[in-house]
């Protein structure tokens, strides 16, 4: 189902493709011409430059980097991911994958094995920055396999994560590849098993994913990659339950 659809609100039947397969999209969330623009300062202002976490320049530039929020809660992106986990809805993560040429495979993995979430509900999107290509490395994902939790297991040398999904758990034979314009992007859930190969290209493939859950979900700082005073953005409804804390849009 890589359609192209320029309306916000999903459909009933985008809502029963997500929830049988995992994911959703292609959709553009603008015009690769306006993306341009937001690589330039994105190059200028964020890759170049420390966070709010001292571990990695291109985690939680929501938090310092204007161009980053307005990504993070555009509501091409926002108001799609509503019409799964709906109307309140946290933007707890943002992160760049700034793959080089060379840049190492990132394994088939499951993010819920990762994430400092309780419940761990979660819908990520995951936006091009430059054009996305099977030739330099777009994210792979295997439709249906969010159905279950699998297990995971120590990854071999010379790959990115140190942990990837057992591969005698599952077929990859039926695997997508999320080839993306720059401004598009596609959304998934926690469970959906994903990767992405070496970049054997000579061109660099740059993206951001942004991270969504619900008031209910508790966001630990502990034994994660989060770092202390961390702050999520409250991007659509209301929180009633105050377990996390937010701030608005940076100013610089």
């Amino acid at each position: 189902m890589l359609t192209r659809k320029h309306n916000i609100t999903l459909s009933r039947a985008e809502v029963d493709f997500f929830f049988e397969n995992g994911y959703l999209g292609p959709y553009a969330a603008m015009p690769s011409a306006e993306m341009g623009e937001i690589r330039r300062r994105i190059e200028t202002d964020v890759l170049t430059s420390d966070g709010p976490n001292p571990r990695s320049r291109g985690q939680s530039r929501h938090m310092d980097q204007p161009v980053v929020y307005d990504l993070a809660t555009n509501p091409a992106i926002i108001d799609r991911i509503a019409g799964i986990l709906g109307p309140d809805l946290v933007v707890w993560a943002t992160n760049f994958w700034n793959k080089a040429p060379g840049g190492a495979e990132i394994p088939w993995h499951q993010d819920i094995n990762f994430w400092p979430l309780e419940p761990p509900v979660n819908t990520s999107a995951w936006i091009a920055i430059d054009r996305a290509t099977v030739e330099n490395s777009c994210v792979q994902i295997i439709p249906g396999s969010h159905r279950q939790s699998l297990p995971h297991t120590r990854s071999p040398e010379g790959v990115a994560f140190g942990k990837m999904a057992n591969p005698d758990s599952f077929d990859a034979s039926g695997a997508v590849n999320m080839e993306l314009q720059p401004g598009e992007f596609f959304i998934f859930s926690e469970r959906t098993l994903h990767r992405s190969s070496k970049n054997t290209s000579d061109k660099r493939r740059l993206g951001m994913s942004i991270r969504v859950t619900v008031p209910i979900a508790r966001i630990s700082q502990e034994d994660s990659p989060l770092h202390a005073g961390h702050t999520a953005i409250l991007a659509k409804g209301k929180d009633v339950m105050g377990f996390n804390r937010y701030a608005g849009r940076p100013s610089n």
